[in-house]
């Protein structure tokens, strides 16, 4: 009944630290500080923590003297929030490029029940409802302000392999498109020439690609084609490989159709005159949102992904980066038993002795989270990926380190450091006086 009863009791310990660690995860910087500020003061005002202070000064003086055992907890907490801020940091990387691309006052139009460009086919009378529905901006002329496109994908070789190849987005655009997107600047070259087979290629897809030099021709659908001119956008169309809407369409044998109409709004507030329009229009079935809102919603499955697979991998390190703590503050405390023991013979408390013992892993573990993160921001921070975006072509974006994802790993370490600290500091509490002293 005993052995229940204290497994029952351990059992409860555990789900009480799970559920303290989860809201310690999720506390903002100002909570945090907040408490920080409540345990100096206690440190400074209150007997006890005077009394914790010194003993933290001799743990921490003796740390010189097992400079091996610390090393362990602070480099096994390094490689734990170095791994789960670079995961991180490429989640938000990705969603970061995708979420940058689009607008609030420009719409896409898609095939109804289509997820993507490439499951969506508009005929060409439906093109023409789109197009002069009510809330499209028209320019000078008096035309609408809008660009039947089409989107398909072809194998290139990798820059850095050729004997690899990836999929490329080609994105068929007709003219408008150079206005509906104004961030879109040619950087070398020229833009293409209607009704030629003529190529604008973005400064990511250069960059991952091997043969998309200005100037340089390359083979799609079994024709020649020659890249004119560079282009950067700076968000996700940096990845992908522009030409005329027609000449894309009859060279992959799509006939009249596109895939997608992208428009210019009168207004952001326009936007619901718009889609009203066309969803209760009979003659078409389609989908409409804006262009921020439907390339932010292709990053979330993989972004979702990428959290995923990195908080599992750093729930793994993290588990043996505890035990690490655990295996080095135990040693700590036995190898301190003498003196622990003579504090508790003179008149300190448990409380101040448990603290103490927290500190130090607290402190060790501090200095694995920032050495971590400095690291992680120095390899990836602004470090250029690519992955296979939702039209299953690669899609370039740098990794973000930012100061929130720095702030979450030395969470995550503070937290593996209260663990790890904890059962050897309620040990060192617990430790016989009369047998300590007896030890040699």
């Amino acid at each position: 009944m005993k052995k229940f009863l204290s497994f029952l009791g351990n059992l409860g310990l555990l789900v009480l630290l799970a559920a303290v660690l989860v809201i310690w995860t999720h506390l903002p910087l100002v909570a945090v500080g907040g408490l920080a500020v409540l345990l100096v003061l206690w440190l400074v005002l209150f007997r006890r923590g005077r009394q914790t202070l010194s003993v933290t000064r001799v743990g921490i003086s003796t740390l010189g003297q097992r400079i091996g055992a610390s090393s362990v907890i602070v480099i096994g907490i390094a490689g734990v929030v170095g791994v789960l801020v670079a995961m991180l940091a490429m989640g938000d990387g990705f969603a970061a490029t995708l979420q940058q691309t689009g607008s609030d006052d420009t719409a896409i139009v898609l095939r109804g029940g289509s997820a993507a460009e490439l499951n969506s086919v508009l005929e060409r009378d439906s093109l023409n409802v789109i197009e002069q529905a009510p809330g499209v901006a028209r320019d000078a002329d008096g035309k609408p302000v809008a660009s039947a496109e089409i989107s398909v994908v072809a194998n290139l070789a990798k820059k850095n392999d050729p004997s690899v190849e990836a999929n490329v987005q080609i994105r068929g655009v007709g003219d408008a498109a150079w206005a509906l997107r104004p961030n879109v600047h040619i950087t070398e070259g020229r833009r293409f020439k209607p009704g030629l087979r003529e190529l604008v290629v973005g400064q990511g897809a250069q960059r991952q690609f091997a043969g998309l030099e200005v100037g340089h021709q390359i083979r799609l659908a079994g024709q020649p084609w020659t890249v004119v001119g560079a282009f950067a956008s700076n968000d996700s169309h940096d990845s992908e490989l522009w030409g005329d809407m027609q000449t894309v369409a009859s060279a992959y044998r799509r006939g009249s159709s596109a895939q997608s109409v992208t428009v210019r709004l009168t207004s952001p507030k326009a936007f619901d005159t718009f889609k009203a329009a066309l969803l209760s229009d009979p003659r078409i079935k389609v989908d409409v949102t804006t262009t921020r809102e439907y390339f932010a919603k292709q990053s979330e499955g993989l972004t979702k992904l990428i959290r995923i697979v990195g908080l599992t991998v750093g729930i793994i390190m993290a588990i043996g980066a505890v035990f690490g703590a655990l295996n080095t503050m135990f040693a700590a405390v036995a190898s301190r038993a003498r003196e622990i023991a003579t504090l508790r013979a003179i008149g300190f408390r448990g409380v101040p002795v448990v603290v103490s013992v927290l500190l130090e892993t607290m402190l060790l573990a501090l200095l694995g989270g920032l050495l971590g993160g400095f690291v992680t921001w120095l390899i990836f921070n602004n470090y250029t990926a690519s992955t296979l975006g939702s039209n299953f072509s690669q899609v370039v974006f740098q990794f973000k380190v930012s100061p929130q994802l720095l702030w979450t790993g030395i969470k995550w370490a503070m937290a593996i450091g209260f663990i790890g600290g904890l059962f050897p500091a309620v040990r060192a509490a617990r430790l016989p006086v009369t047998t300590a002293l007896r030890e040699l």
